[in-house]
């Protein structure tokens, strides 16, 4: 297994660590803060998210495996830290939902030009989109220590954070189909 793939494994690795972290201070009160800990570990799998991208590039260690399992190890990721932050009342589902359709619907427009021997390259927006909800997520998770849950401060934090995940989401969604819309035409 080349190096990139290595890094990708070690995202997949990480992603039930950060899960586990998470419930352990959702349905115990411990000692230990284990979301902060949480934060570290989701922080630590985006960098290798960048590592393994940078290296496969200058490496040329682009394989079938970090084609698949790249872009799942991170939609999974997000997904979790999301899925956790509706359950603790930080996020609303109703924008998770959002962002689900968006990438079901990327995903198949990418299946739908990989037909015609296509290929739907990840543009800028869909970059910022990434970006945005990592940083949108740590800073939920955050907020949900630092400020007390009944807070004006905590709810501005989280209303600022599901707007940028929100409009980040609809706008690369958006760019991708008008760019791509040829794509989608229907066959006569």
């Amino acid at each position: 297994m080349n190096t990139a793939n290595k890094l990708t494994m070690v995202r997949v690795l990480l992603i039930p660590v950060f899960i586990v972290l998470l419930y352990i201070d959702f349905w115990y009160n411990s000692f230990i803060n284990n979301i902060s800990i949480a934060i570290a570990v989701f922080i630590l799998a985006g960098l290798t998210d960048i590592a393994d991208g940078a290296v496969a590039r200058k490496k040329n260690q682009i394989t079938d495996f970090g084609k698949f399992m790249d872009p799942l190890a991170d939609k999974v990721l997000t997904f979790a830290a999301m899925l956790w932050l509706v359950e603790a009342g930080l996020m609303p589902a109703w924008l998770v939902l959002i962002v689900i359709i968006r990438e079901f619907m990327v995903t198949g427009m990418r299946l739908v030009a990989a037909a015609k021997d296509r290929v739907v390259a990840a543009s800028i927006w869909g970059k910022i989109k990434t970006l945005v909800t990592v940083i949108c997520i740590v800073a939920m998770l955050l907020a949900h220590i630092v400020f007390e849950t009944d807070s004006t401060l905590l709810l501005i934090s989280l209303i600022v954070s599901w707007s940028l995940i929100g409009i980040t989401t609809v706008v690369s969604g958006t760019e991708y189909f008008i760019k791509n819309r040829d794509i989608m035409k229907l066959d006569r």
